[in-house]
């Protein structure tokens, strides 16, 4: 049965980037910046770059594709307004998690512009703010030709380091964890600095509950799994306008989308948790990752990986300890699940996208602005 699932020609699969200099807005790199000292390399349907420098220390980024087409996107981008992290782990479709990395880091640099370069957790806001009304824009524009575009959305996690601070700021179940060094016991504690918002969790629920108290319907039961309005999983994203504006919420969009009574206020929310820490000698690192990581990894056993290992290839090393559970948990070999190809793969686990940023705590004091800027994206060509 499982030869049946197994594609062993994936000769037609490309990576998600190439170095060839300044790509501008479709290549690797944009604006100017440069690829903070990193080479990338593929595995099969694996990208990744091992080790690289960023304004504030080292990092490592990798994706693995399961979709048809990748969902996820992701970038690195530090320089003038300190370092920006980006994971946009999209549903229904790629085009929002596209659209959030072409255009998020954008506002939030003029934003920050605006105020001489004072990041606040309103400049992130205001960054979020403009990103939801301009893809909902788009949606506008495109609805007599791709109706269907108003289905799609996608989680947005979003890390800045400015100054001594690091801003934390979240849309949906992706997630961020820091290894925190114990004293000097050499121990490294695990710390969850981001807010989830996935129906499954009860909090999630009681929320939705109380903002939508005359809905008995506003979270279903379906199959084991807890939805809003039996439809998705997550409570806020960027995109998915069918959930938050009625005007959207009607043909020519697929029936499964459409709700059998009309909406009265979004349901769904585009407002992201925003949670500030003041940097410590003893935060050594952040792991970054789309939920398609932590389905297969506990916080714990994520950092214990980093903190055991060298730091080059540290996102790569989480990738592959996932895909590992991700093949025990069906009790087959991780060589075979290496095998499957992209769309099939996606019964197996899901995108996985994981970024890690290790602190140099000297470079952080000095105030140190990374030059040339360094700003990378993990995935371009979409495949």
């Amino acid at each position: 049965m499982l030869q049946g699932f197994m594609n062993l020609l994936s000769l037609c699969w490309k990576p998600f980037g190439h170095e060839k200099g300044n790509h501008g807005a479709n290549g690797v790199l944009g604006g100017g910046g440069s690829s903070g000292g990193s080479k990338e390399g593929k595995d099969g349907l694996l990208w990744y770059r091992d080790i690289g420098k960023y304004g504030s220390g080292d990092f490592s980024m990798a994706v693995i594709q399961a979709n048809q087409v990748l969902e996820d996107q992701s970038q690195i981008e530090s320089g003038q307004y300190g370092t920006f992290v980006g994971i946009y782990d999209g549903h229904g479709g790629p085009e929002t998690a596209r659209y959030v990395c072409d255009h998020l880091f954008k506002h939030f640099r003029a934003i920050a512009a605006e105020s001489q370069g004072v990041v606040t957790a309103e400049t992130i806001q205001r960054a979020f703010r403009q990103t939801e009304e301009g893809f909902t824009t788009l949606v506008s524009e495109s609805w007599s030709t791709r109706p269907n575009i108003a289905t799609v959305g996608t989680c947005c996690l979003v890390g800045v380091i400015h100054q001594q601070t690091l801003f934390i700021a979240n849309l949906g179940d992706s997630r961020v964890v820091l290894g925190k060094k114990v004293g000097n016991t050499g121990g490294m504690a695990a710390l969850q600095l981001s807010t989830e918002h996935n129906a499954n969790i009860a909090a999630i629920r009681q929320e939705l509950k109380e903002l939508h108290p005359n809905d008995p319907q506003i979270v279903v039961l379906k199959h084991g799994v807890w939805r809003v309005k039996g439809i998705i999983q997550v409570s806020r994203s960027i995109g998915d306008v069918y959930m938050k504006h009625a005007r959207y919420n009607r043909e020519p969009i697929n029936g499964k989308f459409r709700l059998p009574e009309p909406m009265n206020m979004p349901i769904l929310s585009a407002n992201p948790t925003i949670i500030s820490h003041d940097l410590q000698p003893n935060d050594s690192f952040l792991i970054f990752a789309s939920d398609g990581l932590w389905e297969h990894l506990s916080n714990e056993k994520a950092v214990d990986i980093v903190h055991s290992h060298p730091r080059a290839g540290s996102a790569k090393r989480l990738v592959k300890a996932a895909l590992q559970e991700a093949a025990r948990k069906r009790e087959m070999r991780y060589s075979d699940l290496q095998k499957i190809d992209k769309k099939v793969r996606r019964h197996f686990h899901d995108d996985i996208t994981v970024i890690v940023l290790f602190f140099n705590h000297d470079l952080i004091f000095r105030g140190a602005v990374q030059d040339p800027p360094v700003s990378i994206r993990s995935a371009l060509e979409h495949r």
